[in-house]
C-alpha cells in the first residue's frame, strides 16, 4: 500500500512551500492536499465526494494546520481521535501558531507532534525532512484496525 501524506492547509503559499520541501528532500510519497477542515473529515471518513474512497486506505501521516476554514484543525483532530478507524493515524499539527494555548489544546486533543512552521524556507525544508524521516520512514503503525474492547 502506498504511503500517502495528507496535508490539510488553507494557505496556498504554505502548500507550495511544503510541496517544494518534499521535492527538495526527495520525498516521493503521494501528497493529498485539502484546504479546509470539513473536507478533511469527509476525506478521512469517506463521505461526500470521497464516499467511493476505501476507508481502509488511510494516510500514513496527517499534517494538520490549526487555523482552517469550516472546521478548525483542533476540531478535525478531535474527530480523528474519536473514531477507531482513524484514532491511531499519526497526526502532526504543522502550523504557524506559536500560541501556548494552541499547543496545549493540540496535545490535549491527541496530536503526536506540534511543529511551528519556520519563517525561513531552509528551516522549513529541514523541518519537513525530519518529519518525513521519522513519521513516514521510521514510525510503524498497525496495518489492521485496532478494535476497542
Amino acid at each position: 500500500m502506498e504511503k500517502v501524506v495528507l496535508l490539510v492547509e488553507d494557505s496556498e503559499d504554505d502548500i507550495k512551500l511544503t510541496q517544494m520541501a518534499f521535492k527538495e528532500n526527495n520525498i516521493a510519497n503521494k501528497m493529498v492536499v485539502l484546504n479546509d477542515g470539513e473536507e478533511a473529515v469527509e476525506y478521512l471518513f469517506c463521505q461526500g465526494k470521497y464516499r467511493e474512497r476505501d476507508i481502509n486506505d488511510q494516510p500514513t501521516i496527517i499534517l494538520l494546520d490549526i487555523k482552517l476554514p469550516k472546521l478548525s484543525g483542533l476540531e478535525v483532530l478531535k474527530k480523528i481521535r474519536a473514531d477507531n478507524r482513524t484514532k491511531y493515524i499519526p497526526t502532526v499539527m504543522l502550523t504557524s501558531s506559536t500560541e501556548e494555548e494552541d499547543m496545549i489544546e493540540g496535545y490535549k486533543g491527541g496530536c503526536n507532534s506540534y511543529v511551528c512552521k519556520p519563517v525561513e524556507y531552509e528551516q522549513f525544508s529541514q523541518a519537513v525532512k525530519q518529519l518525513e524521516l521519522y513519521w513516514v520512514l521510521n514510525n510503524r503503525t498497525p496495518n489492521k484496525r485496532i478494535e476497542e474492547e
